[in-house]
């Protein structure tokens, strides 16, 4: 049986809502984007989100979804020669026939200022429905005026069971997966490639191809993968992962109670079997920035600005280059001054807010914005601090039940 030369991970591109696996939130029953596609009611729309999670598979299920003109560009290899000749079409086939275009433009953060500035206008003037997609923050990467037309959906990294279930599909799928050939896989191996594949869906597929292939050549009758193979193929090592996912658990804690135990060389020995075992770093980066405030706080309000920073560059530049920010993040963290205060009061303040949902906010500071509202009492008596020295503007900010409740000790 000749072999398929078009990849694995493109071969099994999702062709409808019913074959796309993960993102729940925005592709859902129900849920607005799906409803979009269907009504074929498109607005300007950015899909932002890391690799592998399915943004172009995403912009296919429009292009056969819709009943518009379906029109794909490459940030990395157009420009603005490309972008107007689209434009041109686009204008015509409204003219002529009524019918819209949709323009996907893959990687659209590769665009520079002023190639997104040619783009604008014929966004604004509905010349073309934009659909973006990136894997960087579209607030840094994308021209205010083009993102204030366009509505962000934000696709997260795969959840284990959605890569297990795209694996199990491939495996079945005799049209365009691998269900011709007779393959043995463990579902503990499974496991172990969605697992590594850290919510890569691409990830995963490449690497079930590449130990498919290997073992082809073995023995073409009966393919066996095994753990190695998918160890091998996707170069990282078992040093985090288990079957069950205990042990990632364990070294996450172990990094967290470093950090709160100001040890800032077991901390980054913490975060470097994490890294090296194949973690993923945005994981990581978004633990520190919950630790920051969670066990340092007030204590040293600096330490979530250094977090903070280090996330970004998880985003921005990636694994490994990323892995020098966030151990300035977690040493910088261990060597901080700690404080639980935050932690603490605002959980005291959320277990009341949820037993007393039902007290109204006072009436001096209710809003009155109109003049009925005024009439009944909104914000009467109400004392502007601005214009009172020291204690003479004292007044009560809390529901008469809870007077004089203190959170922060």
């Amino acid at each position: 049986m000749e072999i398929n030369k078009t990849p694995l991970a493109d071969r099994m591109r999702p062709r409808n809502f019913s074959e796309y696996v993960g993102q729940k939130q925005i592709i859902g029953e129900g849920k607005l984007l799906r409803k979009l596609v269907e009504q074929d009611n498109m607005s300007s729309i950015i899909f932002w989100g890391p690799p592998g999670v399915g943004k172009t598979s995403l912009a296919n299920i429009v292009a056969v979804e819709t009943k518009s003109n379906f029109k794909t560009l490459s940030a990395v290899e157009s420009g603005k020669k490309d972008l107007l000749k689209i434009i041109k079409e686009a204008k015509e086939d409204f003219k002529y026939n009524n019918k819209k275009t949709i323009l996907f433009i893959d990687e659209i953060h590769r665009w520079n200022k002023a190639q997104q500035d040619t783009l604008l206008p014929y966004v604004e003037k509905g010349d073309v429905v934009l659909i973006g997609a990136t894997t960087e923050n579209p607030s840094f990467e994308i021209i205010g005026p083009l993102l204030s037309r366009s509505r962000v959906f934000i696709l997260k990294l795969l959840e284990k069971e959605d890569i297990v279930a795209l694996i199990n599909q491939t495996l079945v799928d005799k049209e365009r997966g691998l269900g011709n050939y007779h393959i043995e896989i463990s579902d503990e191996d499974i496991d172990l490639l969605a697992e590594l594949s850290a919510g890569d869906a691409r990830s995963a597929l490449n690497c079930l191809e590449i130990a498919f292939k290997v073992n082809l050549i073995k023995n073409k009758n009966n393919i066996k993968i095994s753990k190695e193979n998918i160890k091998e193929a996707l170069q990282k090592t078992h040093l985090v992962f288990d079957k069950n996912g205990e042990e990632f658990y364990n070294l996450i804690s172990a990094l967290h109670k470093s950090m709160r135990g100001s040890d800032a060389d077991a901390s980054l020995y913490w975060l470097a079997r994490m890294l090296e075992g194949g973690a993923d770093p945005l994981y990581i980066a978004r633990r520190v920035l919950r630790f920051a405030s969670e066990d340092i706080g007030m204590a040293n309000s600096q330490a979530m600005v250094q977090a903070n920073t280090a996330f970004e560059a998880c985003h921005k530049i990636g694994y490994p280059e990323c892995s020098v920010h966030l151990a300035q993040a977690v040493v910088y963290c261990a060597q901080s001054k700690k404080s639980n205060l935050l932690y603490t009061a605002y959980n005291k303040a959320a277990e009341d807010a949820r037993n007393t949902s039902h007290l109204g906010v006072p009436i001096h500071l209710r809003n009155a914005p109109t003049k009925f509202m005024k009439e009944i009492g909104y914000g009467k008596d109400y004392k502007y601090t601005p214009d009172y020295k020291g204690d003479e503007a004292k007044q009560d900010y809390l529901p008469e039940e809870l007077k004089n409740k203190k959170y922060i000790q």
